[in-house]
C-alpha cells in the first residue's frame, strides 16, 4: 500500500488514539507525521503485512516516549492541568470509535479520566476500549504479556466511572449552553438555578501564563459570582462566539488584549456539573 493510501486511511484515527493519550492536539499531530515518516523511511516497507498494527505501536510506543519525559513537567505545572481544546474544524470523522460514541470519548471529562491512569494503563485502555485489539496486538505493541494486558485493561476499566446517558445531544447542549451565557449576561439567578448544578466545579487552566483560578472552585454561588466578575472586569472589552469543543458545544471568549478562553461543559442529571476554561496561551496556539 501507498504511503499516501496509508497516510489517507490511518491519519484521522492515529490523531484520534495520539490526541487520547497525551491531551494535546500539537504534539498529536506531530506524533502522527512522525509516525508515517518512520514508515516511509523503512528500508523494505513490503516486509510489513499489518501496516495498520505498525503504525499504532509506532505511534502508541511515541506517546509512552512523550509521557515519561514530560512527567515531571506535569507535576510542576501552575494550577489546573486541562487538555488542549479539540475544536469543531478537527472534528474526528471516521473515527473508529464511532461505535463507542465518539463524542463521549473525546469529551473533556472523558480525557481527564484518562488522565488519572498511567501512561501504560491508558495505552492498554484505548487500544483494546476504543480501537478494539486484542489482548494480542496490544501486548505486542506495549511490550508486555497478553494476560498482563487483560489485568491492566481490567483495572482500568474499574477506575474509568463515566455514564455515557449523561451526555446530552449536541441540540440539547447547545440550547443548554446558549441559556446558560444568556441567563449569565442577564443575571438571571433563578434560570441558573436550573441549569447549573448546586455542587458544579469550575476548572482553569493557564498554566501560570495568563490569570486564572489556580484551585478548582466549587460550588454554585462560589462559580457564578466568578463569572460574574469576570464579565464585570472584561465589560465591553471582549468578543464571544460558540464552538463544537470536545464533540459538544462549547464558548469561545476573546479579549481585546489577545487573550482567549475556550470554555467546554460536562453535565449530569441534565446540569451543567463541570466548566472547564483552557487560556493557556500555549495550549490555544492551534485554535
Amino acid at each position: 500500500m501507498s504511503i499516501e493510501t496509508l497516510y489517507k486511511l490511518y491519519k484521522t484515527p492515529l490523531f484520534s488514539l495520539a490526541y487520547r493519550m497525551l491531551g494535546s492536539v500539537m504534539d498529536a499531530e506531530d506524533i502522527v507525521q512522525e509516525a508515517f515518516l518512520a514508515y516511509e523511511q523503512l528500508p523494505d516497507s513490503a516486509a510489513i503485512h499489518n501496516e495498520r498494527a505498525f503504525l499504532y505501536k509506532i505511534v502508541t510506543n511515541r506517546c509512552l516516549d512523550l509521557l515519561r519525559s514530560s512527567a515531571k513537567k506535569r507535576e510542576q505545572y501552575v494550577g489546573p492541568w486541562l487538555p488542549e481544546p479539540l475544536i469543531e474544524k478537527q472534528a474526528l470523522e471516521g473515527d473508529p470509535s464511532d461505535a463507542y460514541l465518539q463524542r463521549e470519548s473525546i469529551s473533556t471529562a472523558y480525557l481527564l479520566l484518562l488522565q488519572q491512569l498511567n501512561a501504560v494503563e491508558r495505552a492498554v485502555f484505548l487500544l483494546r476500549e476504543i480501537f478494539h485489539y486484542s489482548y494480542e496486538e496490544v501486548a505486542e505493541m506495549v511490550g508486555k504479556s497478553s494476560a498482563n494486558c487483560r489485568q491492566i485493561y481490567h483495572r482500568a476499566k474499574k477506575g474509568i466511572h463515566f455514564d455515557p446517558d449523561q451526555l446530552p445531544s449536541v441540540s440539547t447542549a447547545e440550547r443548554h449552553i446558549k441559556e446558560f451565557v444568556d441567563s449569565l449576561l442577564q443575571g438571571n439567578t433563578s434560570k441558573l438555578l436550573e441549569l447549573v448544578s448546586e455542587n458544579v466545579v469550575f476548572y482553569s487552566d493557564g498554566g501560570g501564563k495568563v490569570i486564572a483560578a489556580q484551585i478548582p472552585i466549587v460550588g454554585f454561588d462560589k462559580v457564578i459570582q466568578l463569572l460574574q466578575n469576570l464579565l464585570r472586569m472584561y465589560e465591553g472589552k471582549y468578543a464571544s462566539s460558540f464552538f463544537i469543543v470536545n464533540g459538544l458545544p462549547g464558548v469561545r471568549v476573546k479579549t481585546d488584549e489577545n487573550i482567549q478562553y475556550i470554555y467546554s461543559f460536562a453535565f449530569k442529571n441534565n446540569q451543567i456539573q463541570a466548566i472547564y476554561a483552557v487560556a493557556n496561551p500555549d495550549k490555544l496556539r492551534h485554535v
